[in-house]
């Protein structure tokens, strides 16, 4: 059964105004009061409580050089998200990390390269694959995630206790970038499988997602950044890009994706930018429609 989890994670954002938060720790609380927790507990989920992070500082003034915004609490925050996974995997039930930002990626790599590593299908509007090797601006791992997750980053988010890289280049897929994406041509180069947005929706879901489990095998964990909507339909994000899916259709793509993964997670909704609620709402609608039959055809991840 699918065991929801919450990391209300905003270690890994930019602030949005100097000295400020970002709002992006709100958005599980916000997504149980739109009702998720409750429409995924009528296919049987259950709570599996939640990771908390620590306090976000806005380190811009007093980071060094060579290391990310919020370091240290996003590396500990890691570890014990890491330990939660584990525990879950080991009860046979199939984790759904409902977060906060998208750094959560770094933890739930960390437990699935302990325990053999598997395949990764990142839908997500913008690539995440700025590193120290194509930027000079890397900051914020909430735009470096994926960078980090197959080992193109700085050793303490890259390779925490050696267990880097978490997913294997070959067998990690990226879909939904924007065409104007600064790195989706290096991703191209070392990924399985890089498919943007455009491309994604000149095809059908079913044809997406067979391309996709061909290149991650059976038992990958599905990461869904919801700035892969359009901003007509999702603008509560930090960082909206037109030319998104809109809200059926990533519903049809994750109904296609989910039942081969072996947990999920979903980031980057911002409650401060929904004050009326209207947006958690859609979020909900997608997640619970399009997540309802996560893991029932997958099989645990393969050593590699």
């Amino acid at each position: 059964m699918i065991a929801i989890l919450s990391a209300p994670s905003n270690l890994g954002l930019r602030p949005p105004r100097r000295g400020s938060v970002p709002g992006t720790a709100k958005a599980p609380e916000a997504l149980r009061e739109a009702g998720l927790f409750k429409r995924l507990a009528q296919v049987g989920a259950i709570d599996a409580g939640v990771v908390l992070p620590g306090r976000y500082v806005d380190d811009d003034t007093t980071r060094s050089a060579g290391h990310v915004r919020n370091e240290a609490a996003m590396a500990e925050h890691a570890h014990r998200l890491a330990d939660r996974l584990a525990g879950v995997i080991e009860t046979g039930n199939t984790p759904l990390v409902v977060g906060g930002d998208c750094s959560l990626l770094l933890g739930i790599g960390l437990a699935l390269s302990r325990c053999g590593r598997t395949g990764l299908v990142h839908v997500d509007g913008h690539t995440d694959f700025r590193h120290p090797g194509n930027s000079e601006e890397c900051a914020s791992v909430a735009g470096e995630d994926l960078a980090a997750a197959v080992g193109l980053h700085w050793p303490a988010i890259a390779n925490m206790d050696g267990f880097g890289p978490y997913f294997p280049t070959a067998r990690t897929v990226h879909i939904g970038h924007r065409d104007d994406d600064a790195e989706a041509s290096e991703a191209r180069r070392k990924l399985g499988l890089v498919v943007s947005a455009q491309e994604a929706l000149a095809q059908t879901p079913d044809a997406i997602a067979a391309a996709a489990l061909a290149v991650a095998g059976a038992g990958y964990w599905l990461q869904i950044d919801v700035d892969v909507l359009d901003p007509s339909v999702m603008p509560a994000v930090d960082s909206p890009a037109p030319g998104g899916f809109a809200a059926n259709e990533l519903t049809e793509l994750l109904a296609q994706l989910a039942p081969w993964a072996i947990g999920a997670s979903v980031t980057v909704f911002d409650p401060d930018l929904d004050p009326d609620g209207r947006y958690s709402r859609v979020v909900t609608d997608v997640i619970a429609d399009g997540l309802a039959r996560l893991g029932v055809a997958a099989w645990p991840p393969h050593s590699q």
